[in-house]
């Protein structure tokens, strides 16, 4: 099999929690960035959450991007890495009812806790990450599927494992052998936080061959060390082929071989934005991967990631994402 799109990355359970700014701040959560935490901060933290209401899904950044290409139609490959836990049974199984292959279905897990991600929204619809690893910490080269890896279009690495030694290694060990194999390469930003500090394991990941980077204005910001967007667009422009910076309300800027373009955001209230990039990149892999230019698949990605931001949850149900490969069809056709 052929696949679309291979990816590694950290596999978590996302429970999200509505909560008012003045909740946010008594639980001392950073606001709009993702934070890392062990056992007993998360367990403090669910005191604080333990009357809000509450939805889980599977998540983890390239794990939501991976779910929302297939959903569209494309056939994708994570890996990451569970625990043999309930949690770990319910994220595999996420996995495999969205059509997914995973190395999961192939090794036993090991004993521990699985990763989760405590997402706090607030009304604005920031989201405020609090983020246990558990045994996606541990993540290692033996959740490589080297013959799979040559078979996919594209490879791509979460800039989240930038934070883990072995996870870094990990995906640095699958972006040769992709590139030795002649597959693309793709990679996310991920959080002000990673570039903060784990500049070294993305620059790594970035590497000088990269075919596709996505990254927000506030992580393009801090990358570049400055605000002004036309010294942005040109120093962050030579990071890799195809560079997709997304705006939230004013769309998104592709920046290809120092040409910008433009592509509108959907009109949409934003009442969360938890999983928003994640399904940008998981919708223009999908376009770019099924003979659609760079600006098409942009297109698409932003009506997705609108769709996303207008819902509680990261993900989009089958029926959502049918209507929007109906809206996409119907695009492409008025041209």
């Amino acid at each position: 099999m052929t696949y679309h799109l291979y990816a590694i990355g950290n596999a978590l359970v996302d429970t999200e929690y509505e909560v008012s700014d003045e909740q946010l701040q008594t639980t001392g959560v950073a606001k709009r960035h993702m934070t890392l935490i062990d056992s007993p901060r998360r367990a403090e933290l669910l005191k604080h959450v333990h009357n809000v209401r509450s939805h889980r899904t599977g998540g983890g950044s390239a794990g939501n991007t991976v779910v929302a290409l297939a959903q569209l139609g494309g056939k994708a490959f994570y890996s990451c890495r569970v625990a043999d836990d309930e949690l770990g049974d319910f994220y595999t199984k996420d996995l495999l009812a969205h059509g997914v292959a995973t190395n999961l279905t192939h090794t036993k897990p090991p004993e521990g806790q699985t990763g989760s991600c405590m997402v706090m929204v607030t009304p604005d619809a920031e989201r405020s990450m609090s983020t246990f690893l558990g045994a996606t910490a541990d993540i290692d080269a033996t959740a490589l599927h080297p013959h799979d890896i040559v078979k996919a279009r594209v490879y791509y690495m979460e800039g989240y494992l930038a934070a883990s030694s072995t996870g870094l290694a990990a995906a640095i060990k699958g972006r040769a052998i992709a590139a030795q194999a002649g597959v693309k390469l793709a990679t996310t930003l991920s959080d002000m936080s990673m570039i903060n500090f784990c500049r070294p394991g993305l620059d790594a990941m970035v590497g000088t061959d990269l075919e596709f980077l996505f990254c927000n204005e506030e992580e393009a910001q801090v990358w570049c060390g400055t605000t002004d967007m036309a010294h942005i667009c040109q120093q962050i422009g030579q990071q890799a082929q195809t560079v997709c910076l997304t705006r939230s309300a004013k769309g998104c800027l592709v920046l290809e071989g120092g040409n910008i373009t433009e592509v509108p955001a959907a009109q949409v209230k934003a009442v969360d934005t938890n999983g928003a990039g994640d399904m940008f990149a998981g919708a223009f892999l999908y376009a770019v991967t099924h003979g659609h230019s760079h600006v098409q698949a942009a297109w698409l990605a932003n009506q997705a990631a609108g769709r996303v931001v207008a819902q509680y949850g990261n993900r989009l149900s089958h029926e959502a994402m049918n209507s929007l490969k109906a809206d996409f069809s119907q695009h492409l056709a008025i041209g």
